[in-house]
């Protein structure tokens, strides 16, 4: 996007925020704002579709912090100052206002627009280039390349053992994609886009006026470097169509809640042929009843009886795959927590985390007949050995 048009949209208020927002206050309104005006739930909403498209140009740049800083410097650089309509006339001195003289050798007027229009076919010049080419010693035009298509954001939801070993899932967005029709190139089957004679497929037009040098986008071409003659039935000459697709993804082993995956080449679909942007997945995890992580570990909880835990025992415990036997060895506590390596969750660096089992003990709600006869007796005989389970427990205070 030129600066120009930068300067023209307030990225901040279509999201809804401040100009000191953070990245996170960004990107929880720019979610908020795609999620409920995205294609998918609004069919048909010609408001919506342009909110959507409208959020998404501002999240690209906010989202951003090269971006961010360039759009704020240009922003500011420009409040004020008239806008791109100002003329710098001839010369006057400060009897004229304040505007500056001498700028063009036979007093012709200079819309500083142009420069915007020049820069931002370059792909984003700096002010640098911008008044460097206004003196003749900026650099020289670089050959128009075809605009990449924009990233694309969506989200998805995974139970936790699916996040947690990976999964294979189809995904189906609605977004610009590359004409079927046409390839992508714009230009009508059996007919494809020549090189613009105006600017030799530049995109640029290098004109002197006096003693300044100057360079515009080409009248013919409107910058892109080529001509379509005959354009696509289908997409007009744009190269792009919005259709509903559905795209394979793999959701690698260990991903985490509220974690994006990039999927290269994915996005929205590059103007004539360019390269198509990225897709980025947010992750979101459903809870488990049995399962929690900690990191690349498992963790779970387990109930016990007390007699397990005094006279030890081996349980029956699940993991990712299967189950496994843990040993808990005689006279283990409430809450210990018994480790078994390598059995958690698989790391990206390889191997895998471990499981971490916590032994938490159920006491019966109800006993009757031999168990509870049994329970007394133990209780008289646990007493008569002198065990004290609050031995110690608050110091002189009791």
């Amino acid at each position: 996007m030129a600066q120009r048009e930068w300067v023209e949209k307030d990225f901040y208020k279509e999201l809804g925020v401040s100009s000191d927002a953070s990245q996170d206050e960004i990107k929880r309104a720019a979610r908020k704002i795609l999620a409920e005006n995205h294609p998918d739930r609004n069919p048909g909403n010609n408001a919506a579709e342009e909110k959507y498209k409208a959020a998404s140009e501002a999240k690209d740049v906010l989202s951003d912090p090269a971006k961010r800083k360039e759009y704020d410097e240009t922003r500011r650089l420009f409040a004020g100052g008239g806008g791109f309509g100002r003329r710098f006339g001839a010369p006057g001195g400060a009897g004229q206002g304040g505007n500056f003289g001498g700028f063009s050798g036979d007093g012709a007027d200079f819309d500083l627009g142009d420069l915007f229009n020049a820069a931002g076919q370059s792909g984003g010049a700096n002010i640098g280039d911008l008044f460097g080419g206004l003196f003749g010693r900026g650099s020289q035009p670089r050959p128009s390349r075809p605009r990449r298509g924009k990233d694309l954001e969506t989200e998805t939801e995974l139970d936790f053992l699916e996040a947690a070993k990976g999964v294979a899932m189809p995904l189906r967005l609605t977004s610009p994609a590359p004409c079927t029709n046409c390839h992508g190139s714009g230009a009508r089957p059996g007919t494809s886009p020549k090189v613009c004679p105006g600017c030799n497929g530049s995109g640029v037009i290098n004109r002197n006026q006096g003693a300044f040098g100057f360079s515009e986008p080409c009248a013919e071409c409107r910058g892109s470097g080529s001509i379509i003659e005959h354009p696509c039935d289908e997409c007009k000459g744009s190269g792009q169509t919005t259709r509903t697709r559905t795209i394979n993804v793999r959701i690698p082993p260990g991903v985490e809640d509220g974690q994006r995956i990039r999927l290269a080449g994915q996005g929205e679909a590059g103007l004539r042929g360019a390269p198509s942007g990225d897709l980025y997945v947010t992750v979101h995890v459903r809870p488990d009843k049995v399962f929690s992580r900690n990191g690349d570990d498992l963790t779970l909880t387990i109930p016990v009886s007390f007699t397990e835990l005094a006279l030890g025992t081996t349980l029956s415990v699940p993991t990712l795959d299967g189950k496994v036997g843990v040993r808990v060895p005689k006279g283990t506590a409430d809450g210990r927590i018994l480790r078994v390596r390598g059995r958690g969750v698989p790391k990206r660096s390889g191997g895998s985390g471990d499981l971490l089992v916590t032994v938490k003990v159920a006491v019966p709600s109800n006993l009757e007949g031999d168990a509870l006869e049994a329970m007394q007796a133990y209780a008289a005989a646990e007493k008569a050995s002198g065990f004290d389970p609050r031995a110690g427990w608050a110091g002189n205070r009791m």
